[in-house]
């Protein structure tokens, strides 16, 4: 009965605490990479609604001018390569000239792609580092860049992982990047803590993005299937590749198409004065991959198993 009183009282007490918002949003700039679209695109129009001063990174030109189309003149857009450092020091400094001397309060990195991805024997040096230049190296290097302007502020980092960065079950660089960026994270927030600082993490469960696209994973595999070794191709088989795409197919059915599930999660680490240090976003993500994140890898490695295709000449 005590542990119940006590627990209650907690969760009470953390309530409280979530629900008290910092003080004078209108006047507090947040920049968002990756706003072509997904999760990026919808923080922006949301944050815009709420008053915030939105400066959207997209990484093209039209998806830059449809997000203003849909937004007031108070949002603003510029052109972002993640993976290039002369794009990043350029949108460095404009974002050093909307913000002036108050500083940047709010760095969202959501920038992020899944593709190539395979079992790993499938790929390439070339396919790891092509995700990992994206998710991870080019999210340190805008950090990074823009680091000085957030402790300006006192503000907020808000880098987007995923669950993947907690289990692993799939080949290729993105749940690489996603253990990296969760890495790169945990020490940024001890580093920041004296400047006040606060970093955030958002880890979803399978939302219905570009990411997810089922067409462009299975163009991904099949395109990938094409190059591999015949010897490579035997020992997996047909019906390998066959159950892969099938289960695809039933992943994107499984997806969340509610991406607002995410964003909020997003929004309150950066309007709460007290936010999470981690966030899950999704029923899959609360309860199936993150309790199996803390299980011994043995019984992991049976449940992620199951799903998997068998290949043709097993031992």
């Amino acid at each position: 009965y005590l542990a119940a009183v006590l627990a209650g009282l907690y969760l009470l007490r953390r309530w409280h605490r979530e629900r008290q918002t910092v003080p004078r949003l209108s006047e507090k700039y947040v920049l968002i990479t990756g706003c072509d679209s997904g999760f990026g695109n919808l923080l922006a129009r949301q944050l815009e609604a709420r008053g915030l001063r939105v400066l959207a990174a997209c990484l093209t030109d039209t998806g830059a001018a449809r997000l203003r189309a849909a937004t007031s003149p108070r949002l603003q857009t510029v052109l972002l390569d993640v993976t290039s450092s002369q794009s990043i020091a350029a949108a460095t400094a404009w974002v050093r000239e909307c913000v002036g001397d108050q500083g940047l309060w709010g760095l969202v990195n959501n920038a992020g792609i899944a593709v190539p991805t395979a079992p790993n024997e499938w790929l390439t040096k070339d396919d790891f580092v092509k995700v990992l230049d994206v998710n991870l190296v080019g999210l340190i290097e805008v950090t990074l860049s823009l680091l000085p302007l957030v402790r300006r502020a006192r503000g907020r980092v808000v880098n987007v992982a995923s669950v993947m960065g907690r289990v692993s079950f799939f080949g290729g660089g993105y749940c690489i990047s996603k253990f990296g960026v969760e890495a790169f994270s945990d020490s940024l927030r001890i580093e920041m803590r004296d400047f006040g600082v606060k970093v955030s993490m958002i880890e979803p469960g399978y939302f219905k993005t570009l990411i997810t696209n089922s067409e462009n994973m299975e163009n991904n595999f099949l395109s990938i299937w094409e190059n591999l070794p015949a010897e490579t191709k035997a020992s997996y088989g047909e019906n390998y590749l066959k159950d892969f795409l099938a289960a695809v197919r039933d992943m994107q059915k499984r997806c969340n198409p509610n991406l607002r599930l995410v964003t909020d999660c997003m929004e309150h680490a950066l309007t709460s004065r007290h936010p999470r240090t981690r966030y899950s976003a999704g029923w899959d993500a609360k309860l199936l991959y993150i309790p199996l994140s803390y299980l011994p890898s043995a019984l992991t490695d049976v449940v992620f198993s199951w799903s998997y295709p068998k290949p043709a000449q097993k031992a």
